[in-house]
């Protein structure tokens, strides 16, 4: 009897005197994300380019995360001894056969790191640059064969550890409160860790090692001893993990579940929820039983992110609700044009000037400064921008709403969540702890590592592509049964994605055939979405939230933008495979630097490409013939159309009524009755940007720049109307003629086009820099688009938010500048 009470003791004793270190959030990281706090990693980010020190580097974080790890396996295994030592006696803790199926080769998994740290330590210590070290890989990777036995007995040791927990209030407790030591030259000296997270430990070490062979292969010599040796060892590694992956996903196993099940997280993402009237920033979460919502906490300077859980709902208990119980449901306010504009502008200023900083190798601290600002603005808009509601209810009569920036994401967490749904789920409730160690999980499995803003992205990321990007769709193939089919097409722009073309509606068919193209402009875009929906002509099925009918999203793909293969002069066909439905399309791309180049009409008969003042004089008009018209049929016709004057019409339309425009035809106006209106809409923004030059003039570009950056109202308001008087008649008059577009923007609850969109839409193509002005001034597309794409979007604005201005009384009125343009 003394001799158990001694042995438990004993096991208690350990348990509450060893040191103990808590492993930091960072260290559960996914080591090949940015911020997921790899030391190795860090250490290669900052000292890029230094050559073989950056072996040193790699090999000293990777040094210091593998002391952690042995310290971990150690406190494992420091509970094993005395726990034997009780199951010899007559009140056993756990059986022999339970402790050797727990703590199944953890002892060898030890044994071998300990002795591969004791050989690597001291080369990394004595550094020399010819070192080698090849040969401790290659022997780590040829031992791990026994990771493969703790691989395939992980599952049963976490099914045992749990079932001894609820069985044995002393176990329980021994695996809740695991300690672990700390790195020596760790402040923090002992905290405690639960068995079940270090029972993952060594799963997520493997892949970590990987990683790890893969940086020191960068930075070392192909004709260094050590090359080939780190070769095989990765080899070997990379072969291991492909055959444990079909077992268990080191990414992806999350915690246990009360019925011992594995919880796996299948989709994550950061989205904009609507809470007591307030848009707020979640990181969502989606495991295989239950939805999660989370919010990314503060941390003090030099502490990694946590997350902190604001709810969770069961999968077995989450329901979409209907449109009537939409219609109950609050509304959702957007969020004004212009503020979104001058989020924009800012962003546009502040990529400039960092751009101006760096060329002229100014101060780090100042670009930091400029980047946080950045990091502000491009946060509001990304707070701010989506629109689209996606409202989720629990069956215990709670609703969640959340706001997203395309009917694409909408359709992918619900098809997700529904996917899941179809398994058999049971409702529960998470203890306290149980939510604890599920949201503490949440920093490790994520997939998604930054708030998708452009200033998270390394100086060496695509900064996306900018110009005309033109796709045509062709046909599509693999629907089950007739439908009324069209497609949309997206790109992201901002960190958002918006609605760019959406071809015509194919009635009841199984393969349409559209053979449509399209021009879309791109800002920094680096996705194309393709979208396949089936037609609702019902109109009782309206959304309450935006008053659109409802139409089936038949399938959708995404792919990446690739400025290698897009920016070709050749057509590139491609094919998008969308849940078993397979569009075929083409795709093209025009840089912003081409676009700028206005090619004027060797041929003086036409319209495009001729001057304003020949078409005029020669129709003897004050506005040239194809802008009344194309307004005026706009205005009759599709003035509630959604998105007019932005989504793209097709192309093939908008060529055929060039031609007859340019051959002054007699059928124009039985044409125009009977074309697509966005064809006839996208035939006037043609005219103008097929123009020798801009409706504003090359000449008086600069001015209008400067005007609008004046700050004193008076001052701007003097120059802005002094500009106009300086532009030709022909121009003036035109551009005046265009001005009332509050006539489209009064219907901006149907067409979703305010007065600031159509500030967007035609500000770059009414004023734009001449060839020569970009090539002096700016370097690259992308600076094109940020140093004045903003500007000439404010000037247009700047004029349409204006007061009636009339012809005959800016002619009379003298109050304007003395100097000349």
């Amino acid at each position: 009897m003394e001799e158990e009470e001694e042995a438990i003791g004993f096991l208690d004793k350990v348990l509450e005197d060893e040191d103990v270190f808590l492993l930091e959030e960072c260290e559960l990281g996914t080591p090949t994300s940015p911020g997921s706090g790899s030391p190795f990693l860090v250490a290669v980010k900052v000292e890029a380019g230094k050559g073989l020190e950056m072996r040193k580097l790699v090999l000293s974080g990777f040094l210091a995360s593998e002391e952690i790890y042995i310290n971990q396996l150690e406190a494992l295994l420091l509970p094993m001894k005395p726990l034997k030592a009780t199951a010899t006696t007559s009140q056993p803790v756990l059986t022999i056969q339970q402790i050797e199926t727990i703590f199944y080769k953890i002892q060898d998994i030890y044994e071998i790191h300990k002795e591969f740290y004791d050989n690597l330590c001291p080369k990394v210590q004595q550094w020399d640059s010819q070192v080698t070290m090849g040969h401790l890989f290659q022997k780590l990777a040829s031992q791990l064969g026994v990771y493969k036995a703790f691989v395939d007995n992980y599952k049963v040791a976490l099914e045992t550890a749990e079932k001894c927990s609820q069985s044995n209030n002393q176990f329980q407790k021994i695996s809740e409160e695991l300690k672990v030591k700390g790195p020596k030259d760790s402040k923090d000296s002992h905290t405690s860790v639960t068995m079940e997270a270090l029972l993952y430990k060594p799963i997520d070490r493997v892949t970590r090692s990987t990683l790890v062979l893969h940086d020191l292969l960068k930075h070392t010599p192909v004709d260094h001893p050590d090359y080939p040796l780190l070769q095989d060892a990765l080899r070997i590694s990379q072969n291991f993990l492909s055959s444990i992956n079909e077992d268990i996903d080191p990414r992806r196993t999350a915690v246990t579940t009360p019925k011992g099940e594995t919880r796996q997280l299948v989709k994550d993402g950061f989205l904009v929820e609507v809470s007591e009237s307030s848009r707020k920033l979640r990181h969502v979460f989606l495991f295989t039983d239950v939805l999660l919502c989370a919010k990314l906490k503060k941390t003090s300077a030099g502490k990694h992110q946590q997350y902190d859980c604001k709810w969770y709902i069961p999968l077995a208990d989450l329901v979409f609700p209907s449109p009537e119980e939409s219609e109950a449901s609050p509304q959702v306010h957007p969020f004004p044009d212009h503020e979104l504009e001058d989020m924009k502008m800012k962003i546009s200023a502040l990529k400039s000037e960092i751009q101006k900083e760096k060329a002229n190798k100014g101060q780090s601290r100042a670009i930091e400064r400029l980047k946080k600002k950045m990091f502000e603005n491009e946060f509001l808009l990304l707070l701010n921008s989506p629109t689209i509601p996606f409202r989720i209810h629990s069956r215990n009569g709670k609703s969640y709403l959340f706001l997203l920036s395309s009917d694409y994401e909408r359709s992918e967490w619900r098809e997700a969540i529904q996917k899941l749904q179809k398994k058999d789920l049971q409702a529960f409730v998470l203890s306290s702890v149980e939510l604890q160690v599920l949201t503490g999980s949440c920093f490790k499995l994520r997939t998604v590592h930054n708030i998708p803003v452009t200033s998270n992205k390394d100086d060496d990321e695509s900064p996306g592509l900018y110009g005309f990007l033109h796709v045509i769709v062709h046909s599509a193939k693999g629907f089950k049964q007739s439908a009324n089919l069209y497609c949309t097409l997206e790109v992201d722009s901002f960190g958002y994605f918006v609605s760019k073309a959406k071809t015509r509606v194919f009635r009841d068919t199984t393969e349409p055939k559209w053979d449509e193209e399209f021009e879309i402009e791109l800002e920094g875009s680096q996705s194309l979405r393709i979208l396949c929906y089936d037609k609702c002509y019902d109109k009782t099925k309206v959304n309450k939230d935006n008053n659109e009918i409802v139409d089936k999203i038949m399938g959708k793909g995404q792919i990446q933008l690739d400025p290698q293969t897009v920016e070709t002069k050749n057509w590139h066909t491609d094919v998008i495979e969308m849940n078993g439905i397979k569009v075929e399309f083409s795709m093209k791309f025009t840089s912003r630097d081409m676009s700028l180049k206005r090619t004027p009409s060797k041929k003086q008969t036409g319209v495009f490409g001729v001057k304003i003042s020949v078409v005029t004089k020669r129709e003897r008009s004050k506005v040239p013939y194809i802008v009344r018209q194309c307004v005026e049929e706009v205005e009759k016709r599709g003035i509630e159309e959604v998105g007019i004057y932005r989504i793209s019409g097709v192309a093939t339309d908008i060529q055929a009524l060039k031609a007859v425009f340019d051959a002054n035809n007699k059928d124009i106006l039985l044409m125009l009755s009977d074309m697509d209106i966005n064809a006839i809409a996208g035939t006037l923004k043609l005219y103008f940007r097929e123009l020798p030059e801009p409706l504003l003039t090359d000449r008086l570009y600069p001015a209008f720049m400067e005007g609008i950056a004046l700050s004193d109202p008076a001052a701007k308001e003097n120059c802005m109307m002094h500009l106009l008087r300086s532009l030709p008649d022909p121009n003036l008059i035109t551009f005046l003629f265009l001005l009332p577009f509050e006539r489209v923007a009064e219907k901006e609850p149907i067409n979703k086009m305010s007065l600031h969109n159509l500030a967007t839409v035609f500000g770059p193509t009414l004023l734009r820099p001449s060839e020569v002005e970009s090539k002096a001034h700016l370097t690259s597309a992308a600076d094109i688009w940020s140093h004045d794409v903003m500007a000439q979007v404010q000037v247009l604005l700047y004029y349409l938010q204006h007061p009636p201005i009339s012809f005959a009384e800016l002619k009379r009125n003298t109050l304007y500048f003395s100097t000349d343009v």
